[in-house]
């Protein structure tokens, strides 16, 4: 009669060498609406790191916090959108998002927010 106990364990064991497969290599095959099949992944990491350094930028402006603002990357082309509370601060974040080493181009994608 096998042991019941040894049996858990090689279930245990094999549940978590899947799980680590699974975590590591990825579940899909890489074609999403977020990275492209023509994309590599140099690519796919270039575009984080310019997002993590647009992020960086906006966070360090002394005039203006930039809370509302998300920031996406596709092949060095910046899109910036959320709200803003003024058209000094939308122009500001293009600017600052512009002068980020790397970046080839901003979509202004913000919307002021409404007067209260």
């Amino acid at each position: 009669m096998k042991n019941p106990i040894n049996s858990l364990c090689l279930l245990l064991c094999l549940g978590l060498s899947t799980a680590a497969v699974s975590t590591l290599t990825g579940c899909n095959n890489n074609e999403s609406a977020a990275n492209p099949p023509d994309r590599t992944v140099g690519q796919v990491v270039d575009d984080k790191t310019l997002t993590a350094n647009v992020k960086a930028a906006l966070a360090q402006n002394p005039d203006y916090k930039f809370g509302d603002i998300t920031v996406d990357t596709m092949n060095a082309t910046v899109q910036l959108s959320g709200f803003v509370n003024t058209s000094d601060q939308k122009s500001r974040a293009v600017d600052i998002a512009k002068g980020v080493q790397g970046v080839k181009d901003v979509e202004d994608k913000m919307t002021l927010k409404p007067a209260q």
